[in-house]
């Protein structure tokens, strides 16, 4: 039996998600267009930000951003790879408590502020609870990231209507999954006066049955879990030690497995 770790959740090959950072004020803006096309994304937020002119206000935190996912981008936004490593670990547990407190749930993601980092920087964020931090070093392509860590997104929201007229005409194969991660700043559409090509890129991808609308972390949860199948030496069963249920290809049937479940192949 061929098995192929291949699929997002329901069997599809393809998912999108978008990823914004700072929490300016036309961030409300954003997430009604968003949400009018069902499409889902991550906020990477400045805690210490928050309230002052420009930026959203605390308190609407957890109401604007339901059904997407509240992101850590550190208390006051400095470049990390300058900080001595204590003020890297303050800048990020303090955003991450504070957002805690206005999400209502934990806060394990990150954008790295000036898309400045290093391995430093890197190498202390799984201390600090962080599970994925996203680059601003776009490379066009639909792959999932190598590293969760130094997530390298598809491309900014300035080319998102090419790379999303390219990823609805992508094909993956069948031993592939296609990614297309879109970020920015919300401020930009306002300063370009662009607001229109949010609404045709919404347009033109939203609702689609064989895409998966995602926030970040709940990719990386996912590609956790389809990585964590613990599978027979014989390939004739699989367990499912996760919380999701995953889905992946056996020959060519697309097969769930629940959370938990031990699953007989043959």
């Amino acid at each position: 039996m061929k098995v192929q770790l291949n699929c997002f959740p329901e069997g599809k090959k393809k998912a999108l998600t978008l990823s914004y950072d700072d929490g300016r004020e036309h961030d409300r803006q954003l997430v009604a267009i968003m949400n009018r096309y069902g499409i889902r994304g991550a906020f990477h937020l400045n805690s210490g930000l928050l309230g002052k002119p420009g930026y959203v206000e605390a308190s609407e935190v957890g109401e604007l951003y339901a059904g997407h996912e509240i992101s850590a981008h550190t208390v006051t936004h400095p470049f990390l790879t300058k900080c001595p490593k204590e003020k890297i670990v303050d800048e990020i547990v303090q955003d991450r408590r504070e957002l805690e407190r206005l999400a209502s749930y934990p806060v394990k993601g990150m954008s790295y502020p000036y898309g400045d980092w290093n391995g430093q920087v890197v190498a202390l964020l799984p201390a600090l609870g962080i599970e994925y931090a996203r680059t601003t070093k776009s490379h066009g392509s639909f792959n999932m990231p190598a590293d969760p860590l130094e997530w390298h997104p598809t491309c900014h929201h300035r080319d998102m209507l090419e790379c999303g007229r390219r990823f609805l005409d992508d094909q993956p194969r069948h031993s592939s999954m296609s990614l297309l991660y879109v970020w920015g700043h919300s401020y930009e559409f306002h300063d370009r006066h662009n607001w229109d090509e949010l609404e045709r890129f919404g347009e033109m991808i939203g609702g689609q049955e064989g895409i998966w609308y995602a926030t970040n972390i709940e990719l990386v949860l996912y590609w956790k879990a389809l990585r964590n199948l613990r599978f027979s030496v014989s390939g004739e069963s699989v367990h499912n030690p996760s919380a999701l249920s995953v889905w992946f290809s056996a020959d060519e049937d697309i097969v769930e497995v629940k959370p938990g479940q031990v699953l007989q192949l043959r």
